[in-house]
């Protein structure tokens, strides 16, 4: 089953060509992984996914939904995580993640078991009371993931999520949300770390706005590292191991 396809989209800042013709699919039940170094154009798609930006040409369907023509039903169904961190620091994890669940229609009691759902999910339920800033970068990257998760969408985006993390969050974070795949959702990682993909994760390599490859991690890399492999494969613009 897919959760999410690009077809054929491509993307222009003025004369300069950030997207040609990328095409892949993202299926429910797998970590599938955008791999591609800084500027290779993964911000650029994740702007186009969730319609911030409006591709001049090629389409974009999410669970089903075909983003340009029903953009309201295809975007219910997505969760995102940007670059970026987007919390405010003055909330306090509940009561943030009750903002967001009202944002997505959900209130009362619908919206606390949404809430402590996710929470438990990503091990965040001790935390629930705590202020933002009173978090560290992992947990509070964990709880972007909840935010995501309240309205249980069926594809979950995330942008460079690891950016500033220090190893053992990255760990934990990336483990979190292969446990999410592994429960049916269908997740799209954009990084430029091989390290958090793992060998079954299927990898969709994107460099200087096309797609160079879609296979498994493992098929990509063959008897090398997927580190060596993604050297070998952009003529020298490696991945961070």
């Amino acid at each position: 089953m897919t959760g999410l396809d690009v077809e054929d989209v491509s993307y222009s800042y003025g004369t300069r060509r950030a997207l040609d013709g990328v095409s892949f699919s993202a299926e429910a039940g797998r970590f599938t992984a955008l791999l591609g170094p800084n500027g290779a154009g993964k911000s650029t798609l994740f702007s186009l996914m969730t319609r911030l930006l409006v591709p001049p040409s090629g389409r974009i369907v999410v669970a089903g939904h075909d983003l340009a023509r029903a953009p309201r039903q295809a975007l219910a169904r997505i969760g995102v995580v940007f670059q970026q961190p987007t919390l405010d620091l003055d909330l306090s994890v509940r009561r943030s993640l009750r903002y967001f669940a009202g944002l997505h229609g959900l209130s009362g009691r619908r919206a606390e078991t949404a809430i402590d759902a996710a929470l438990d999910r990503l091990g965040m339920r001790e935390r629930s009371g705590e202020q933002v800033r009173a978090l560290n970068g992992g947990h509070r990257r964990r709880m972007e993931i909840a935010r995501a998760l309240i309205h249980a969408p069926a594809v979950l985006l995330l942008d460079e999520p690891t950016v500033g993390l220090d190893a053992a969050s990255r760990q934990a974070i990336t483990a979190h949300v292969h446990d999410l795949a592994a429960g049916g959702m269908a997740v799209l990682w954009a990084t430029h770390l091989v390290d958090e993909i793992r060998p079954e994760d299927p990898v969709v390599v994107l460099h200087r706005g096309r797609v160079l490859v879609r296979a498994d991690a493992a098929e990509i890399a063959g008897t090398q590292s997927l580190g060596a492999a993604f050297l070998a494969l952009t003529g020298g613009e490696e991945a961070a191991a």
